[in-house]
């Protein structure tokens, strides 16, 4: 009956071994680590776009801000050249 219960134990192990085995030759697999790649990329794309709006809105608040402080006309997009 011993011999019976470790040889299900060894089957059993064998079986975890051989699935976690094949998840990682799956997961370090060229198309994996390109599609990870290419997911960080789009992320840092993404989060470097709306750092740089925010940075847009940030200076054009400040902007108007020091415009108002220090009693001067508020400023006209044709004439920094920023028209869309």
């Amino acid at each position: 009956m011993g011999r019976l219960v470790w040889f299900g134990i060894g089957v059993g192990v064998a079986v975890f071994a051989a699935v976690k085995a094949r998840q990682l030759t799956q997961q370090a697999g060229p198309k994996a680590i390109g599609q990870r790649v290419a997911d960080s990329a789009v992320s840092v794309g993404e989060r470097a776009s709306d750092f740089a709006d925010r940075l847009r809105a940030a200076m054009a608040e400040r902007e108007a801000e020091l415009r108002a402080e220090l009693n001067l006309p508020a400023a006209r997009s044709d004439r920094l050249g920023l028209t869309d």
